[in-house]
């Protein structure tokens, strides 16, 4: 068989599965016991199977259901291809209103969900898969189909999150032995802990739980007990414009960025032009290029977290890499329950970035399954880009299956991510707090 005819597709099979998450809170609520994610693998005809993942709510897995359809007999080549056929079948009417809301996406986390969104997040999963076959096909590591690395490690940050020891009184789940975390001296503890067992070398907070004094305390414990390293916060937009411009004040000189203090573009440039010294990221008033002009118009942020799945996949990631570039804009990468694939992703496609100006988000040390084979080790709070063909990741066919049946047994609770319906559990009266929160 040739090459060609070997690149083709000749089979796309998805596999939503349901992964333990631990009680880590955020303005919303808490994780639920389990998250959904999707994992897409592409087959050649030349028998090479290649990966992806992405978000597996029901309405990515519906969309990505009728892409899948219309791949067989394209060429693995043909990622641009992806979105057209995107467009065509997941486009217009099968994304109607019901689908994409009114609401946020992802627990709150992910700015305003739109049909647009929707469609680039599933595109990425399949985009990647094809990446990984291409590159297996070709003996090449995905780095290589991007134009190549420019680092052969990848800095990335310590999550730290407020969480409880357990999940609430019912609703199952994984127990791990972290306890609680909800004072400095749990932050402290937990920061410790990934720096002993991953070797990180900056911090970023998850805010917008505890009044803001609460989190500067906690900021503030944290550049004591780890000083000259970076600091992040990330309240989640749950901050007005003068909450927000008081914490800068307060933290100047202590925090590396400040993440999405407030809500929307409009209060992000409001911020920005107080000049606090505190430079403003976001992953949720900019996931598209078309929120691009407006912000970068606003002087809004000065650090785009860019994530591979909202944008539309690697090569949309290098894209907004070069608009930053441009602009002067700083760039770093967001990060979501993501498993083993995902993460392999995201390190290629940032090997192949030449200004990444920061260490990148990981929430990977928080979980504790994965599908691949081999999970991938922390050095000194890095992780070595591979250069073995394709993504360099292997699926474990028997645990992919037990978390594919844990998604079949489960009765559709779960299958969606709700961060407040997991808080009702131990707060029946808890309501998604309105924005500002403080």
């Amino acid at each position: 068989m040739d090459t060609s005819a070997a690149l083709l597709i000749e089979d796309v099979r998805l596999t939503p599965v349901l992964i333990a998450d631990p009680p880590l809170l955020n303005t919303q609520g808490v994780h639920q016991p389990y998250t959904p994610r999707l994992i897409v693998e592409v087959v050649t005809r030349g028998g090479v199977t290649g990966v992806g993942e992405t978000y597996g709510d029901g309405v990515y897995l519906d969309l990505a259901r009728s892409l899948a359809e219309v791949l067989p007999g394209r060429s693995v080549t043909d990622v641009n291809g992806l979105f057209l056929a995107a467009d065509e079948v997941c486009g217009g009417a099968r994304v109607t209103e019901d689908l994409v809301g009114a609401g946020v996406d992802a627990g709150g986390l992910r700015g305003v969900r739109t049909a647009e969104k929707l469609r680039l997040s599933v595109v990425s999963g399949f985009e990647v898969a094809c990446l990984d076959a291409l590159g297996k096909t070709l003996g090449l590591p995905v780095h290589a189909l991007l134009g190549g690395k420019v680092r052969d490690h990848v800095d990335y940050s310590a999550y730290l999150f407020y969480r409880w020891a357990e999940h609430p009184a019912g609703a199952g789940g994984e127990q791990d032995d972290w306890g609680a975390a909800l004072d400095p001296p749990g932050i402290v503890a937990q920061a410790r802990r990934l720096v002993r067992d991953h070797g990180f070398r900056s911090f970023k907070l998850k805010g917008g739980v505890f009044p803001p004094e609460r989190e500067i305390a906690a900021v503030e414990a944290l550049a004591e007990a780890f000083p000259g390293l970076p600091l992040r916060l990330d309240p989640n937009g749950a901050w007005s414009v003068d909450t927000s411009l008081y914490v800068a004040e307060r933290l100047a000189g202590v925090l590396e960025y400040l993440e999405d203090p407030a809500s929307g573009t409009h209060r992000m440039a409001e911020i920005a032009a107080a000049r606090t010294g505190v430079p403003l990221a976001t992953n949720m008033c900019v996931t598209t290029f078309a929120e691009i002009p407006d912000a970068f118009a606003r002087g809004a942020v000065q650090v785009v977290l860019s994530d591979h799945h909202y944008w539309g996949g690697l090569h949309r990631t290098r894209e907004l890499a070069a608009i930053c570039r441009t602009y002067g804009i700083g760039l770093s990468m967001h990060s979501n329950t993501h498993l083993g694939i995902s993460l392999a992703a995201m390190n290629h496609v940032a090997a192949t970035v030449s200004h990444l100006d920061y260490a990148c988000d990981t929430h990977y040390p928080w979980q504790s399954e994965d599908v691949i084979t081999a999970r991938h080790v922390f050095a000194e709070g890095r992780l070595a880009v591979s250069d073995a063909p394709g993504l360099g990741v292997e699926l474990d066919r028997e645990r992919l299956a037990a978390l594919h049946r844990r998604w079949l047994d489960d009765d559709g609770t779960l299958r969606e991510r709700d961060d407040a319906a997991a808080m009702r559990r131990a707060d029946p009266t808890w309501v998604t707090p309105a924005v500002p929160r403080w």
